[in-house]
């Protein structure tokens, strides 16, 4: 399927200026590096863009910008989410002008709904876009989607894949077994780059990763090795990338660890619209000397002139390498 949305799209952060409203100018700086550094796609207004923070209208400026920067160089897929139906389909029908691929629709949040109003929610957004939809479960914070209500809503022809940030493996895997066979054309995309390689071989098309957005570099190059088998090299980049990525998750609120690091890349971001209290700002700075350590090691940015300590082995190598062998081992009795 040519046409399949597939490889890694960037949840982007969006740069602000003194004054707290876009950064125009280097959000477009932006864009352009993330594209020439190898991203295949672009992903506005997804949980890493900090979606919720920003009004409806700045929601559409930040898809026009990204749109018009882009300029079919690849392709976009923009967050749609809005408060209700009607402002989610009004979203569709501007970003479909700006020239976005598709749109990315979060399931039902503050309200925790069952699975009839979910697919509700979805068939009557995907009966009236005028773009083609992928849904996206995020169960930490919005309602889940459910395998047979995933099952119902790609029998609609709007439907055309999931972007699933649980991070489950065997739940891709059930949606793969269980759409595949009739959707050929069906998406599945993972939100949760801890376990791309292993998602990846199991048949994901890709995934959307706020981690793209400061070393797009190497999760396309995790991609390519992974696509051609070279599975050695790829494990051990993937342990690579769980280092970083487990700095930035885990050591600030999200997204603020990625915000980071995105500034050592030679961005600059501003201040993000959740303040932070004088202990985040102190605990940001250790943060960044961590993270610059981290760039350093994969030549991205200099080291600190203080130098870097030597960090023990990771125990999630352990179980990552775990999960892979599993899932080989699923792979070889499958075949």
């Amino acid at each position: 399927m040519a046409d399949r949305i597939h490889g890694i799209f960037t949840p982007h952060l969006v740069p602000l200026d003194g004054a707290g409203r876009i950064h125009e100018t280097e959000l477009r700086r932006y864009v352009d590096w993330l594209i020439d550094r190898g991203v295949h796609g672009l992903y506005p207004n997804g949980s890493t863009g900090e979606f919720i923070r920003f009004a409806p209208e700045e929601r559409r400026q930040i898809v026009r910008i990204v749109c018009e920067q882009a300029s079919g160089r690849v392709p976009v897929l923009a967050g749609a989410a809005e408060a209700n139906v009607r402002e989610t389909v009004a979203a569709c029908e501007a970003y479909r002008g700006f020239g976005a691929r598709a749109v990315a629709i979060v399931s039902p949040f503050y309200y925790r709904l069952g699975p009839e109003s979910v697919y509700a929610y979805f068939r009557e957004i995907a009966l009236h876009s005028p773009l083609d939809v992928t849904l996206y479960n995020i169960p930490m914070f919005a309602s889940p989607i459910d395998l047979p209500t995933i099952r119902r809503l790609a029998e609609l022809e709007r439907v055309v894949g999931i972007k699933d940030s649980s991070g489950d493996l065997a739940f891709m895997m059930r949606m793969i077994a269980a759409i595949r066979p009739y959707r050929p054309d069906f998406s599945f995309l993972t939100g949760w780059e801890a376990v791309l390689v292993p998602m990846l071989l199991i048949g994901a098309d890709g995934g959307t990763h706020a981690t793209s957005g400061v070393v797009p570099e190497l999760t396309r190059k995790l991609f390519d090795l992974t696509k051609a088998g070279q599975l050695e090299e790829a494990i051990r980049l993937q342990y690579r990338l769980l280092e970083l990525f487990d700095a930035m998750l885990y050591s600030a609120d999200f997204p603020e660890g990625f915000r980071a690091a995105v500034e050592l890349r030679g961005f600059d971001l501003g201040h993000s619209r959740q303040p932070l209290s004088p202990i985040q700002v102190a605990n940001r700075e250790e943060l960044q000397r961590l993270l610059r350590c981290l760039l350093a090691d994969f030549g991205y940015v200099e080291p600190p002139p203080e130098g870097c300590p030597t960090r023990p082995p990771d125990l999630e190598q352990v179980r990552l390498n775990q999960i892979v062998g599993d899932v080989l081992e699923e792979l070889r009795h499958r075949s």
